[in-house]
């Protein structure tokens, strides 16, 4: 389990819902805050790797499980 500082549920949005959820979530964070995703869009798992190399944030961990991708990214 990795720690966070705040989680937005993404579950049930279709791209790009997802990754502009969480672009706007990351606007309002500190540098070092970690934002935790869910999703349950397949085609997240390609966006928030993208998100993270256009973006520089960190992309610290990526997990699937029945379908619900999980995603924790670093604001650098």
């Amino acid at each position: 389990m990795t720690d966070f500082n705040t989680e937005l549920d993404a579950r049930g949005l279709n791209c790009p819902l997802p990754i502009l959820r969480t672009k706007k979530a990351m606007t309002g964070m500190t540098a070092g805050d970690v934002l935790k995703i869910v999703a349950t869009d397949p085609g997240s798992v390609k966006d928030m790797e993208a998100y993270a190399k256009q973006t520089g944030n960190e992309l610290v961990g990526s997990t699937e499980n029945n379908g619900e991708y999980t995603f924790y990214i670093k604001k650098n």
